[in-house]
């Protein structure tokens, strides 16, 4: 008899923070070879290229530490 076994919460969390941050990081690339007319308060740091890195690397880390757990 086959049991089904399921996910933890954390690697869907994990999968949504490693697309949600690898699309913020490359709009971010994207703007820095391509700058728009409007510029903000702290837009020479470029947060979106670095909140992207961050949220991959956490989702990144999430993801890869309970693919392989099952409840």
């Amino acid at each position: 008899m086959l049991e089904h076994k399921m996910k933890p919460i954390w690697f869907f969390v994990g999968l949504i923070l490693l697309v949600m941050g690898g699309l913020i990081m490359l709009n971010g690339i994207y703007l820095l070879f391509n700058p728009s007319q409007r510029v903000t308060v702290l837009s020479e740091i470029h947060p979106d290229i670095w909140w992207g890195a961050i949220m991959a690397a956490f989702g990144g880390f999430m993801y890869f530490k309970t693919r392989k757990e099952t409840v």
